[in-house]
C-alpha cells in the first residue's frame, strides 16, 4: 500500500499522469505557479480589483497537484511577485505592481487567499472530490469562497472601504465569473480523469 493511501489520501490527477519523485514535484509546483502567472495576464481592468483568470488557475492547480504541492505552487507564485517578477495581474496602464509595493494593493489579499484555496481544493481532491461533477463543483465553489474570505478584509483595510463598498468593489462584480470558473473547473477535472484512466487502461493492455 502506498504512503498516500496509508495517510488516508488518494492520488490526484498529477499522480495519475506522472511517476512521483522530488524532481517531478518541484517541476509541477513551478509549472503551477507559471500557469497562474499566465492566467493572471488574462484580465478585465476594474478598480480596485481587476477581473482575471487567476482563480480558475488556482482551482485547477490545487485539484491537479493536491494540497501540499498546490499550496506550495501558489505560495511560490506570491513570492515571485514579491521579489520583483511581473507575475501579478497588470495594472490599468499595463505595468505590473511588484516587490513589497504589492502588499499595499487592494487585491493582494486575494493572492494570499489563493494559497489557502489551493490547499482546500487539493485536500478535497485527495479524497476524490474532483472526479464527479457535483462534488467537484462543491469543491471549487468552496475554494472560491476561501479566496474572498482573505481578499475582502484586505481590500477593506487598504481602501478604508465600508462594508457596502467592500461588497460592491470586491465581491459583487466577481460572483457570476466565480460561478462560471467553478463550473469550468468542475467540467474539466472529471473529463481529465476520464482521459487519464483511458490512457492508463490502454497502456496496461499494450503491456500485456
Amino acid at each position: 500500500m502506498s504512503t498516500i493511501a496509508l495517510a488516508g489520501r488518494q492520488p490526484v490527477l498529477a499522480d495519475r499522469i506522472f511517476t512521483r519523485s522530488l524532481v517531478i514535484d518541484l517541476v509541477l509546483v513551478a509549472a503551477g505557479a507559471a500557469f497562474t502567472a499566465l492566467l493572471a495576464q488574462v484580465t478585465i481592468p476594474l478598480w480596485p480589483v481587476p477581473i482575471t483568470g487567476q482563480t480558475l488557475a488556482v482551482l485547477l492547480v490545487g485539484a491537479t497537484l493536491g494540497m501540499a504541492r498546490g499550496a506550495s505552487s501558489l505560495a511560490l507564485y506570491a513570492v515571485l511577485g514579491l521579489v520583483g517578477l511581473p507575475v501579478f495581474a497588470p495594472q490599468d496602464g499595463g505595468g505590473h505592481l511588484t516587490g513589497l509595493a504589492a502588499l499595499t494593493a487592494p487585491s493582494f489579499g486575494y493572492i494570499v487567499g489563493f494559497v489557502f484555496a489551493a490547499a482546500l481544493v487539493g485536500w478535497l481532491s485527495e479524497r476524490t472530490w474532483d472526479r464527479k461533477f457535483f462534488k467537484a463543483l462543491a469543491t471549487f465553489v468552496g475554494g472560491t469562497v476561501v479566496v474572498f474570505a482573505f481578499g475582502l478584509p484586505w481590500l477593506a483595510v487598504v481602501t478604508n472601504a465600508s462594508l457596502t463598498e467592500t461588497y460592491q468593489w470586491g465581491l459583487e462584480p466577481f460572483i457570476v465569473g466565480g460561478i462560471i470558473k467553478a463550473v469550468i473547473a468542475a467540467l474539466l477535472l472529471p473529463a481529465a480523469w476520464w482521459g487519464a484512466d483511458k490512457i492508463a487502461a490502454r497502456s496496461a493492455r499494450d503491456a500485456d
